[in-house]
């Protein structure tokens, strides 16, 4: 069985730590594919970094802090201090030592003229990821910029990063703006796991900057439509907040609330027409079923009427035996619209 999920962030890199724990106990002939959303990713004292791809490495690697929840475990930081002496680095974005030694193979790798793919590839061959494999949804730059409001009067842009790191969300974006979009191609990677997919899994990643980024690129939709396999997604969203991250401002910036049902709608039933996110006017959108937490059972029935079959099923992940079942579930789920197809 092949499994493929769609993840951003450290709640994606939860989710599909938790679905290799449930493929070890459940599923040991499954392989796991990953496709990982590279909107994130900026150029920063000369190094490309990639903060998706390397929660995804770290934490299936058991190399993540755990405590903070980004970076390297027993890190240290000299190396970050004299860059923001000499002022090649900005204070609020500081990379730790170990984790610049991974910054500088990428860009060396990349500057020689290799792929983001065949980068991420060699990174992986450090260590085992359990079965594992990671993608980079293309091998493109698709940077985000959130566009805000000036003092002035005016609007000005920062990058991604900047306004969720410095800012931490808190200056209300106006819209986000993921350049070199239009002339991206999704990755070979990418494309090979999902025509080879059984299930597809949408991690309770951000809708809006992770999952609908990864959506967004030119092709990925169609490829997406096109896969015989179910899509089941996992909502981010539990009794009216984000799980984890600032997924709600990013979703009033699109004039979405921060609900279950909402963000199920966002992504839009595959069997019908509905506004989905990175889609145009009248085009069908991702999910064939959808999870949702226990708090959140009153979204059930209308998002079944709106033709996305939905259940409730305890969301949070609080430890690995919880993450395991979580995504044990949303495999159950695309397994039974499979087997009823």
């Amino acid at each position: 069985m092949r499994i493929v999920v769609l993840a951003g962030g450290v709640g994606g890199a939860r989710f599909v730590r938790g679905l290799r724990e449930a493929v070890r106990w459940w599923h040991p002939e499954a392989a796991i594919d990953v496709i990982v959303n590279t909107g994130d990713d900026w150029w920063l004292g000369g190094l490309r970094i990639t903060p998706d791809l390397d929660s995804l490495l770290y934490t299936l690697a058991g190399q993540n802090d755990e405590q903070r929840g980004w970076g390297r475990v027993g890190e240290s930081e000299r190396v970050a201090a004299e860059l923001q002496a000499y002022g090649v680095t900005p204070e609020w974005f500081t990379l730790g030592d170990l984790d610049l030694g991974t910054h500088i193979a990428r860009t060396a790798w990349l500057r020689s003229g290799a792929s983001l793919s065949e980068v991420v590839a060699r990174l992986q061959q450090r260590w085992d990821l359990g079965g594992v494999r990671l993608h980079p949804a293309t091998d493109d730059e698709v940077d985000t910029h959130v566009w805000v409001a000036s003092d002035a009067g005016g609007e000005h842009d920062l990058h991604f990063q900047e306004w969720w790191t410095r800012y931490r969300a808190q200056l209300p974006a106006l819209r986000f703006e993921q350049r070199g979009l239009a002339a991206a191609r999704p990755s070979a990677g990418a494309l090979a796991a999902l025509e080879a997919a059984d299930v597809v899994i949408i991690a309770p990643s951000n809708p809006v900057v992770s999952i609908g980024t990864i959506v967004s690129i030119p092709g990925m939709r169609d490829a997406l439509r096109a896969v015989a396999a179910p899509i089941v997604g996992v909502s981010p969203i539990i009794a009216g907040a984000a799980v984890r991250g600032m997924a709600d401002a990013c979703l009033a910036a699109i004039g979405v609330a921060t609900d279950a049902g909402a963000v199920a709608r966002l992504y839009g039933p595959r069997s019908g027409v509905g506004a989905a996110v990175g889609a145009g006017p009248a085009q069908p959108g991702l999910l064939d079923a959808w999870l949702v937490d226990e708090a959140d059972a009153a979204v059930v029935d209308g998002l079944r009427a709106d033709g996305i079959a939905t259940d409730a099923v305890p969301l949070w992940m609080r430890d690995l035996d919880s993450a395991a079942a979580l995504a044990e579930a949303a495999l159950q789920a695309g397994l039974a619209r499979r087997s009823a197809s």
